[in-house]
């Protein structure tokens, strides 16, 4: 009895010390609680949920950015706010919640790091009352009827500057590529030349000065020889890049002989000699003086004039040719252009439908594009608002309903009158039809007239007998 007693005691002993260093633990690291600025709120607004930590200043605080409020929704994150007090330091956390079905309901404990240790709130419980609407004391108002508005004309405005924007792309665009005169590159221009006048031109841009200067004597040559050899290609031997200097000689020689063009003797003779010196100048690395080089481009300029003046005069077939030449290029280039502005245009306006379809649907610019009849007439203004019948109907349309001729089934005769107003032809993309129809009274067995009851659903189903009839 005693040995028990002396146990009891002993784990009496542990649970305090256990609960006395559990205490101190926590006051080494601080003193957490957490409130709410009501126990209830309405549906869809603001809880302020506060959590509080006193600690002092060594000791690293921690929010956790993954709290969770179910069944309650975090609507706000407020920002931290520190405070000193009697030697700690206070924090405080607030976050706004609320919930959007009425009901009783528990915020989790939410978990805080002190110090690198992990401590949890209390759990809280909150009421969310519904919002209660007394409807005995609201008054009840009949459905207001169609006001007529008047359509604004902003619709029209922004699909005209729309279409003045494309308008102006399109213009823009061709004018750019297709009937703007580009300008020509140096290459172009001197392409665009004829052969003597590219000869000169490029004889002129032949600085011998540079190349002498740079010891590119050879190079100097080779340009030079080029531009007779090139001269002579076009104009009066074909293969006058390929031929070496003794067959180009005899080629000349031989065009002389024959009549084919007018040459002096001298004139081949010089040409020949430069073009040996060249020959000596690229295989035999020889290298004349810079007067003698001078002397040669200025013979070759000179005896490229006496080469345009023997040329025979183009004969009128020649000419012909030459001419349908010239047009058939001018055809060619405007139907390249022509394609051009086809392209452009086809893929601005492919780019222009896009943005449509994006923005308005596939549907209501289909409807739009193709002009579909129920679109337009939807489209029209002003309707017409009218009353029909008596009992009068009452209703706005695109157009003027007509008056329809009606037959009473036998059974029907005497006991109703119909009249019907209609919207409906075999080309109408919609039927409107409107019945306003009298029913007799009859007499009960104490001899008074008595309502009679309508069957609405043989009503509707003689309508629709009426439409397929019709085939509708």
């Amino acid at each position: 009895m005693k040995l028990q007693k002396t146990i009891k005691r002993r784990a009496s002993q542990n649970l305090l010390l256990s609960m006395c260093c559990s205490f101190i633990s926590l006051l080494g690291y601080g003193q957490i609680s957490s409130s709410i600025d009501s126990t209830a709120i309405k549906i869809g607004a603001e809880l302020l949920y506060k959590i509080e930590v006193k600690t002092d200043s060594s000791t690293l605080v921690v929010f956790s950015e993954e709290q969770t409020f179910l069944p309650l929704e975090m609507i706000n994150s407020y920002a931290v706010d520190t405070t000193k007090k009697d030697g700690y330091y206070q924090f405080t956390k607030t976050y706004g919640l609320t919930q959007f079905d009425s009901g009783v309901y528990t915020i989790p404990r939410q978990k805080i790091n002190l110090g690198g240790k992990l401590f949890y709130t209390d759990s809280l419980e909150v009421q969310v009352n519904p919002v209660l609407v007394d409807t005995t004391k609201q008054k009840l108002f009949d459905i207001k009827p169609l006001t007529e508005v008047e359509k604004s004309p902003s619709g029209f405005w922004g699909g005209f500057a729309l279409f003045m924007l494309i308008f102006l792309s399109v213009s823009g665009l061709l004018y750019w590529f297709v009937w703007r005169k580009k300008p020509l590159s140096e290459a172009e221009k001197i392409a665009a030349l004829k052969p003597y006048e590219r000869a000169k031109l490029a004889l002129e841009k032949l600085d011998e000065e540079q190349y002498f200067q740079n010891e590119e004597i050879k190079t100097y040559y080779s340009d030079l020889t080029l531009i007779l050899r090139q001269y002579l290609d076009e104009k009066v031997y074909e293969q006058s890049l390929e031929s070496t200097t003794d067959e180009l000689v005899l080629r000349l020689k031989t065009l002389k002989e024959a009549n084919q063009i007018t040459l002096s003797p001298e004139t081949i003779r010089n040409i020949e000699t430069i073009l040996k010196r060249a020959d000596l100048v690229k295989f035999a690395k020889s290298k004349p003086d810079f007067q003698l080089a001078r002397f040669d481009k200025s013979t070759i300029e000179l005896e490229i004039d006496h080469v345009k003046e023997g040329l025979p005069e183009p004969t009128e077939e020649e000419l012909l040719q030459d001419l349908a030449y010239r047009e058939a290029l001018a055809k060619a280039q405007k139907r390249k252009k022509t394609k051009q502005a086809i392209a452009i245009a086809a893929g601005v306006l492919l780019i222009a439908l896009t943005g449509f379809v994006i923005h308005s649907g596939f549907t209501n610019v289909k409807d739009t594009v193709l002009r579909n009849p129920g679109k337009i007439l939807l489209e029209k203004t002003p309707w017409v608002r009218s009353e029909y019948g008596a009992p009068g109907v009452t209703i706005s349309t695109p157009v003027v309903l007509e008056r329809q001729k009606v037959e009473l089934a036998e059974e029907m005769k005497g006991k109703a009158q119909v009249v019907s107003f209609a919207y409906a032809e075999v080309d109408t993309p919609v039927d409107i039809i409107v019945n306003s129809s009298k029913f007799a009274a009859q007499a009960g067995e104490d001899g008074k007239a008595k309502d009679v009851p309508i069957d609405v659903l043989k009503v509707a189903e003689g309508v629709l007998d009426r439409f397929e009839k019709q085939g509708r």
